[in-house]
């Protein structure tokens, strides 16, 4: 349970942190709201965009998906989101490069910029919550008896008891067959009523 509620509060971390870094600088000065969701696949333009369809969208998918994975408690949910927001911030940068010939990290606002470092630790957040989550106990696994009956080749008998080894109810003796005689009982015979 502790590992479940870490994990979330990790993810959660994350997808504010991505959700927040379109707001932030992204590249020379230009926040991570002015760039299209379309500029990652056409190549980065000069367009400005609006917010709803820039590339706060994906980041804003990708928070609901852990806020899912997070209640359903699903690490597979809670990692992809980790995923989309990763692969978005790289498309981006690889997006970026063409554009400006080259990436470039620079002190005086000329090169990349906290708002991709926001993304790119959010991305990261978001799959070490996913590792961290232990997920839903006994998805997929059968419910274990307290007491299963033992197999055919242990030593043990049904019920359990306390004491390891053979049982009290086991017996090294065979077990006494059925008298095959079929007759009235020898040793309590029928009552008969008496003649008249």
């Amino acid at each position: 349970m502790i590992r479940n509620i870490l994990g979330s509060v990790v993810a959660l971390a994350g997808a504010a942190s991505a959700v927040l870094s379109p707001f932030r600088d992204w590249y020379a000065g230009r926040a991570g709201h002015e760039y299209r969701v379309r500029d990652l696949f056409e190549g980065i333009t000069t367009t400005e965009s609006g917010v709803l369809v820039s590339i706060l969208l994906p980041f804003l998918v990708a928070a609901l998906l852990v806020i899912v994975g997070v209640v359903l408690r699903s690490r597979l949910v809670v990692a992809f989101a980790g995923v989309v927001v990763l692969g978005f911030t790289i498309l981006w940068m690889v997006r970026q490069g063409q554009a400006a010939g080259s990436l470039v990290v620079g002190g005086d606002g000329a090169g990349l910029q906290v708002g991709v470092v926001n993304a790119l630790a959010g991305g990261v957040l978001m799959v070490i919550g996913a590792l961290l989550m232990r997920g839903r106990r006994g998805a997929g696994r059968e419910p274990v008896e307290r007491y299963a009956v033992p197999a055919a080749d242990q030593v043990d008998t049904w019920p359990p008891t306390q004491e390891p080894g053979m049982s009290v109810q086991q017996s090294p003796w065979p077990e006494p067959e059925a008298e095959p005689y079929t007759g009235p009982d020898p040793v309590h015979p029928p009552h008969r009523p008496p003649p008249s």
